[in-house]
């Protein structure tokens, strides 16, 4: 199977090549490696797929042949770009494609609500019809749990509706959806999005709340704690997001047994069990042996007090099952965390 991942260098996209090549798939990833956190992250993930040229200097086309895995490859390249695209497309002839590449950060859609036009809607468009013109035989791509919104129903199911967004993130997000499902009833392209929930784990994003907490407490720094520190979140370890992400890659939505006979769905991939922010510091605190200084913040706009996936539907119709808890996969971040792989210690 030849497969296409975008957003290749991210902390779900690398994990996923890495497990895709393992397995024997012909892999091919891209990414523009943009510097909207440091890249260091990024090349380091790269490094674990054997990903690496002189300098970490890649130029945009140029394709490195991974030193680990000889059926992976990697290219720079943006999803923006739309000839250059095309022409992968084209060339590559893909069976399956799996569309990571978005610009990243709820809070950051904000106050930089243009940095997303290209990324998470034009990019997004450039893979649908790719894919609808080469002959591609899936689509998987990349929703979020930020699609729920002002929601006050839990755990949140597939079935709920998604039309009150707090952020420009969300709406995008949204905006993909639907987007898909309408590439999916016009073309008979098979597509399946998924609504990621708060994914952790070693060589997670610097944005995100394990790394600012970790890298806050291990310098004795204070932690910013919203909402007065009265939030719940879904939090899914990285290793259960790629394996679902894989059930998924590997068994195609069929028209005759979806809704209106439209080859579409959509899947929750969270851990299915809600943490009190609280209780998550406090498992930081407890590996790192140290405790947190807190100060205590009102909630942050574009925020939601909770987040709780439903997840039966993916766990029946694709064998998906979270095994990784809480107290195991913090344990397993923060020995990342102090290791000498961590490139921003």
């Amino acid at each position: 199977m030849k497969i296409l991942v975008t957003g290749a260098s991210g902390f779900i996209g690398y994990k996923l090549c890495y497990m895709l090549a393992h397995r024997g798939d012909e892999v091919v990833g891209i990414d523009n490696i943009n510097d909207y956190y440091d890249v260091r992250l990024k090349y380091g993930r790269m490094h674990e797929c054997g990903i690496s040229v002189q300098g970490d200097h890649y130029e945009f086309g140029q394709e490195v042949h991974s030193t680990i895995f000889l059926n992976y490859r990697f290219i720079r390249m943006d999803i923006a770009d739309k000839q250059s695209l095309y022409n992968l497309f084209v060339t590559e002839h893909f069976d399956k494609v799996i569309n990571l590449a978005a610009q990243a950060g709820v809070r950051y859609s904000i106050t930089n609500p243009y940095a997303y036009l290209q990324s998470n809607m034009v990019g997004f468009l450039n893979i649908l019809e790719a894919c609808r013109h080469n002959e591609v035989k899936c689509l998987v791509y990349a929703s979020s749990s930020s699609t729920y919104g002002l929601n006050t129903k839990v755990p949140y199911s597939e079935d709920d509706k998604i039309d009150t967004p707090v952020s420009l993130y969300a709406a995008f997000k949204k905006s993909n959806e639907l987007m898909a499902h309408a590439y999916s009833k016009l073309y008979g392209l098979p597509v399946t999005g998924l609504r990621f929930f708060t994914v952790y784990g070693p060589w997670g994003r610097p944005d995100m709340s394990p790394m600012l907490f970790a890298t806050a407490i291990s310098k004795g720094d204070p932690i910013n704690v919203f909402n007065n520190g009265n939030m719940k979140r879904d939090f899914t370890y990285i290793d259960d997001i790629v394996e679902g992400t894989m059930h998924v890659i590997d068994q195609m939505p069929i028209a005759e047994e979806c809704l209106n006979n439209v080859a579409y769905k959509v899947y929750n991939i969270g851990c299915g069990n809600v943490t009190d922010l609280m209780d998550f510091i406090s498992e930081i605190e407890k590996n790192l042996g140290k405790a947190a200084k807190k100060k205590f913040l009102p909630m942050q706009p574009g925020d939601v007090y909770q987040t709780y996936a439903d997840t039966t539907k993916l766990e029946q119709e694709r064998g998906y099952k979270p095994k990784v808890l809480l107290p195991e996969g913090i344990k397993n971040f923060i020995a990342w965390f102090n290791s000498e792989k961590n490139p921003l210690r």
